[in-house]
Formats: C-alpha cells, structure tokens, sequence
C-alpha cells in the first residue's frame, strides 16, 4: 500500500479524534423519545450482549435486533438518525489542522475498532475519511492485528494515539521503543483509567488531540 515511512502515526477515532460519548448521550435521548424508557433500557442490553459477542458496538445490529418482527415508523426515524448523524460537528476542536501538522512529520492513519458499516460511515461523515487521504483500517480488535498494520503500513517508528488505556498498554508491550503510547485524557475510558497506566504508563499524555500540533518529530522519538 505504502513505501516505508519513518513515522507513521496511529490514530483511535472514538473519543480521541471525535466525541462520541455526546453521541452516546444524544443518542440515548433520541431512544427514549422514539421507544421510552423501557425501550431504550432494551437496547442497551441487546447492546451490552452484542458487544461481549463481537466486541464492538453495532449500532445498527442492535436496532435491527430490537426491530425484530415489528413494523413501526420509529425505527426508520431511528435509522435515519444513526446514518445522518452529523458527526461533523462532534470533531473535537484542532483535529483537522493537527493531522496537517503531524503530515509533514510522518503519515496520519486511523486504526480503528468497530463494525463494517456504520464505522466507516462515521469517519467520513466526521470528514476524517478525506483528512486522512483513505488511509483507515478498521479491525475488530485492533491490538491483534499489527502484523497486518505493519504490512500495510511499514514504518521505522509508530505513534498510537488513543484515549483507551488497554490499547496502549497492549501495543507497547508488542512493539516495545518501536511505538510512542499517546494517551489522550477525553471520554469516559481516560476518566477510568486506573492502575494499567501506572503498570506501564503512556509515553505522553495530552488533555487533547490538538495539543499534538505543538510537538516536533523528535518529541516523538524521544519519549519511546
């Protein structure tokens, strides 16, 4: 896909690159006012099954499982919703300008957990999916699949920038001082955090993703 880069920058999109508990928040509302209370709590708990299944969330699968056999016009509206959600407008602030930043570093990529359609559609509705030139990869655990990362993207050096803790932790112990470990403090997973950080702690931490544009190549290398 590539020739081999000297840095190639990793990026998590959930609560690292866009907002998605303001989705999750706008999301449940929306819920409560198509199906009501009982219904919302059903979709959370066909949620919570289908994620300890695939290990992801699937949106779309949840409704679809929720629908069932009925046929009612709340589920399209829902639908609709999930499809055009304007995920433009949850990019945290400075994203787009540091990736033109950290570009003439080295190559920003998105590496990604989640489904095959409802993922993609929110990367380039966020208008992430042309900030990054159509280098994304989405897996379905994406710390088990950095030989095929690698592959894809050959590089003398990695930067993982995620706001989940296990996922930094998981990639510094396979890819030791070849991978820099950001940790994004946003999002309710960077709130948890608890002892993993301080078992094997990220090389740096940033209160946001825009606070990379500040830092030069050798900041990066470094901190490994």
């Amino acid at each position: 896909m590539s020739d081999r880069d000297s840095i190639v920058f990793l990026f998590d999109v959930d609560n690292t690159l866009i907002d998605n508990d303001r989705f999750s928040a706008d999301l449940a509302a929306r819920l409560e006012h198509e199906f009501g209370d009982g219904g919302r709590e059903r979709y959370n708990a066909i949620d919570k099954e289908i994620r300890g299944q695939v290990g992801y969330a699937d949106y779309l699968g949840v409704l679809q499982r929720l629908r069932g056999q009925q046929s009612d016009r709340s589920f399209m509206e829902m639908s609709f919703f999930l499809l055009d959600y304007p995920f433009e407008q949850r990019r945290f602030p400075g994203v787009l300008e540091t990736i033109d930043h950290l570009r003439t570093l080295g190559r920003p990529v998105i590496m990604s957990d989640g489904d095959t359609v409802f993922q993609p559609r929110k990367i380039r509705r966020a208008g992430l999916w042309e900030a990054f030139r159509e280098d994304v990869l989405i897996y379905v655990h994406k710390e088990e699949m950095l030989d095929d990362m690698q592959a894809r993207y050959p590089a003398d050096h990695y930067v993982m920038v995620d706001d989940k803790p296990r996922i930094l932790v998981a990639l510094k112990k396979l890819l030791g001082d070849r991978v820099t470990t950001v940790f994004v403090k946003q999002g309710h997973y960077a709130a948890a955090a608890g002892k993993e950080l301080v078992d094997t702690p990220p090389d740096i931490t940033v209160e946001s993703v825009a606070d990379l544009a500040k830092l030069g190549r050798e900041a990066f290398l470094a901190a490994a």
